[in-house]
């Protein structure tokens, strides 16, 4: 099994549960969600005019739509020679979900390695039972698909990005439709860390007991 690789790389975790976390980003290329705000457009399409190998990968310094083909063993390797110092594995996109995850989830497993994955939602996953799922349900996007059941009810945690009232209005329809299991946290992620979002996020957060997600990392300006 192999994976199709945008980016490898060590930071701090700047999002939900997790965050302030060292961690170790595993972005994979390919997402036909579509959603407008995604700031790794990059990862939407698979070209084979893009792929390049493993090293041309971990050699990139810029975000783009270049790729390299990888083994769970071969990611492994990277880790280790990369020297990196974090257990804690984040699998991010693009849409991880479009791959089945669970040999990648076993052989890190194995090394010792935490995993959390970062998924829209729309489609079926395939981790292992101690994977931390995070749900930020993408809801009325261009791509057309819609958030899945399934996911909602395996999420450890759902993220949502709001802007507006109606953000808000869309995730208790989802949640009601489609609930979560009882200890799930659920989070509210203002978009582009705008001031009225963020004031929404946290009255919302305060009123109903739930927590507030801010990127940190754009706040820190790193990766």
């Amino acid at each position: 099994m192999s994976y199709r690789i945008n980016e490898i790389f060590e930071t701090l975790q700047g999002e939900g549960t997790f965050t302030g976390v060292p961690s170790i980003f595993l972005r994979l290329q390919g997402c036909p969600v579509g959603c407008p705000w995604c700031d790794t457009q990059h990862t939407w399409e698979t070209n084979p005019s893009d792929e390049v190998s493993i090293d041309a990968l971990m050699a990139k310094n810029e975000a783009s739509s270049k790729w390299s083909e990888m083994t769970a063993e071969d990611i492994i390797v990277r880790f280790e020679q990369e020297g990196y110092a974090a257990k804690h594995v984040v699998i991010t996109g693009g849409e991880p979900a479009m791959f089945d995850l669970l040999p990648l989830g076993k052989a890190l497993e194995a090394k010792g390695y935490q995993l959390q994955i970062e998924t829209s939602g729309t489609f079926e996953l395939k981790v292992t039972d101690s994977t931390w799922v995070t749900v930020s349900p993408k809801l009325d996007m261009p791509g057309g698909y819609l958030v899945r059941p399934d996911c909602m009810a395996r999420a450890n945690e759902i993220k949502h990005p709001i802007a507006m009232q109606k953000h808000i209005d869309a995730l208790d329809s989802l949640l009601k439709r489609s609930p979560p299991k009882a200890d799930a946290i659920i989070c509210l992620q203002p978009i582009s860390q705008r001031p009225r979002a963020t004031e929404l996020a946290m009255k919302t957060c305060i009123a109903r007991n739930w927590r507030l997600s801010v990127q940190m990392h754009k706040y820190l300006n790193i990766e």
